[in-house]
């Protein structure tokens, strides 16, 4: 073989190696912790969905349809033990969509504790809602800690088909809040709560922050994660958007 085919087959080499090292960058193949930390996403999706159905299936005691409608992003913590809520404990864990242009975004995942919500939760565990009623209380969550009513207005929103959203106080609330537990739902005022991003879990399904997944009119994952979608699915049934989004 001359000199002139080595260097052809060396320069063939090197875009060979130049394209697998490009392939390899975009895919990021996940690590064996980070494929079971998507596992356990796809599992708190999952886990949200379920409470979110549950809470949305008896009209007579669940959230009025029109606010999930009008809510700019809907947060679920399902199946929250008291023990996680007070200090010391790492939170209850939740997750959050976002509306988007094209619907629902994927669920980014949170923590949220504090000792105020201590006396509300029993022995067994509590399933919290909170609806984000305008882009200023969204804009909360995209900090590393967003404590309830101290940077937003929080009320414990109405419940039925024939409830009211209109008096003054749910008017001017931000986010609208609520529990169930025991089968009994209600609206819950959970002023003094802190909500933390779990950016290890975000981390690991989107290479994203929650700020940044927040932050951004859009689909927040480029591949399918079997059950990730089970929460924005769960709330595109339950909450009716033709003509009340605002």
């Amino acid at each position: 073989m001359g000199p002139r085919s080595w260097k052809q087959v060396f320069a063939l080499l090197a875009v060979l190696v130049a394209t697998a090292a490009l392939t390899s960058a975009k895919k990021s193949p996940r690590s064996d912790d980070d494929e079971a930390k998507v596992r356990e996403a796809a599992t708190q999706s999952t886990k949200a969905a379920e409470a979110f159905d549950a809470i949305m299936g008896a009209p007579d005691k669940a959230i009025p349809q029109d606010l999930p409608a009008r809510a700019k992003a809907i947060a679920v913590f399902p199946r929250v033990v008291k023990a996680a809520f007070l200090v010391g404990g790492e939170g209850g864990r939740g997750c959050v969509s976002r509306r988007t242009k094209a619907g629902w975004s994927d669920p980014v995942f949170f923590r949220a504790g504090g000792p105020s919500v201590g006396p509300q939760l029993g022995v067994s565990a509590t399933d919290f809602i909170l609806l984000f009623m305008n882009d200023d209380a969204v804009s909360g969550l995209m900090k590393d800690r967003f404590e309830l009513g101290a940077e937003a207005g929080i009320a414990g929103g109405p419940v039925g088909r024939e409830a009211s959203a209109g008096t003054d106080a749910l008017m001017q609330a931000k986010i609208l809040s609520y529990s169930r537990s025991h089968g009994v739902f209600a609206g819950v005022n959970l002023k003094g709560v802190v909500i933390r991003p779990e950016d290890d879990l975000n981390y690991a399904v989107y290479r994203k922050t929650a700020g940044a997944l927040l932050s951004v009119d859009a689909p927040a994952r480029s591949e399918t994660v079997e059950g990730l979608s089970a929460f924005p699915q769960a709330i595109a049934r339950n909450a009716k958007t033709s003509g009340t989004a605002r």
